[in-house]
């Protein structure tokens, strides 16, 4: 990639973005840390290296929350997995930062909290895959949480119900 662009010029172009039938990219800025290109499609987050490779690509239903440091300008992307966290330097691009924070919202249809003991706690979500088109349940363990202790999986796996039947999937 080019450090200078002319005015007008797609930072995208001649890129090979890796991208499906229907995802379109909404919005795309530089890392101003890395020189990676960091682009919000409608169907996924992408990380492109400046070599033109992608370097990461998940999809929306697989990106927890993000939390942006204005000072520091930094975009932090947790993942429901519970991978390691994405720091990007956004250069204070506030058309990424809008795209980002609009895509994770709208892959969301439907969250619950459980409440366990000791301050504990487990997240139900359904959650919306752009590319498939379809909803699925995400099931979230707080830290210290485990499914082998009496009682908590019925929980989990109540609410869970409860959450497909509200929206179509049972």
């Amino acid at each position: 990639m080019a450090l200078f662009r002319r005015k007008g010029e797609d930072p995208l172009a001649g890129l090979d973005l890796r991208l499906g039938p229907g995802d379109t990219p909404l919005a795309s800025c530089v890392d101003t840390l890395t020189g990676e290109s960091l682009v919000a499609s409608t169907h996924q987050l992408t990380v492109v290296g400046t070599d033109g490779a992608v370097v990461l690509q998940r999809p929306w239903h697989l990106v927890d929350g993000g939390s942006y440091d204005n000072e520091a300008d930094v975009l932090v992307a947790t993942w429901v997995d519970g991978s390691e966290p994405l720091a990007m330097h956004v250069g204070g691009h506030r058309a990424f930062l809008q795209a980002f924070r609009e895509r994770v919202q709208a892959s969301v249809v439907i969250t619950e909290h459980i409440e366990l003991a000791r301050g504990r706690s487990v997240r139900v979500v359904i959650r919306k895959n752009f590319a498939q088109n379809r909803l699925l349940d995400q099931v979230l363990l707080g830290p210290g949480v485990r499914l082998a202790v009496p009682g908590v999986k019925e929980r989990v796996e109540s609410v869970r119900q409860s959450l497909r039947e509200q929206v179509g999937l049972s």
